[in-house]
């Protein structure tokens, strides 16, 4: 079983200590919560972990390796989402949906995506710009890219943020996959979800 390991991962913003000598471990199978007020590290670690953002010690491992020096594996089986879409307001929900899996390097077939968008009640608005999209249908997008990822390290921030219940429904639905195929998280969320993490981990306390 792969696991992702954080060791004594230690991490400052100015005068700050956001926090210090954190560890923990997550293994296949298994997803972890991140808990905490705002501003009390939680998207920082994230960003650490995801190699985004340095540390000022400690250090981030996967699969027994250290994922500085073997950045290139490490990110090919990682997908961070942050908490905000980050998708272009000219692109249509369909094109933005392909270039972020394109960026990933990972190829699907026309059907693959339109099923992807389908699935996230996104068929009849793919070829929408974003612009003419809600908060909620461009969040939907980074689900359809959640879908189709194969990467088994997610580390997201705020994923539930806009999306409506239905919209809730269909993450649940996703992560309960994506562990069952032996994908794990790291999960920033104020949200209660099923399946339930394996611990929680919370910040600013």
């Amino acid at each position: 079983m792969k696991a992702l390991e954080v060791l004594a991962l230690t991490c400052s913003r100015g005068v700050a200590t956001l926090f210090r000598d954190l560890s923990f471990a997550v293994t296949q199978g298994e997803w972890l919560a991140l808990r905490g007020p705002n501003g009390s590290g939680k998207t920082t670690l994230l960003r650490c972990v995801a190699g985004l953002a340095r540390p000022d010690a400690g250090e981030v491992v996967w699969d027994g390796k250290p994922s500085r020096g073997s950045e290139g594996r490490f990110r090919a089986e990682l997908v961070y989402v942050g908490h905000l879409p980050g998708i272009k307001e000219e692109l249509s929900a369909e094109e933005s949906l392909r270039d972020a899996l394109a960026l990933r390097g990972v190829r699907r077939d026309d059907a693959a995506i339109a099923a992807a968008l389908a699935e996230a009640g996104l068929e009849k608005r793919k070829h929408l710009p974003a612009r003419r999209l809600s908060a909620g249908q461009r969040r939907r997008i980074g689900l359809a890219r959640l879908a189709l990822d194969p990467a088994l390290i997610w580390a997201l921030d705020e994923p539930l943020t806009a999306l409506d219940d239905e919209g809730q429904a269909l993450f649940r639905r996703l992560l309960e996959r994506h562990l069952a195929r032996g994908g794990l998280g790291l999960i920033a969320t104020h949200h209660a979800l099923f399946p339930a993490p394996v611990r929680e981990l919370r910040l600013g306390a």
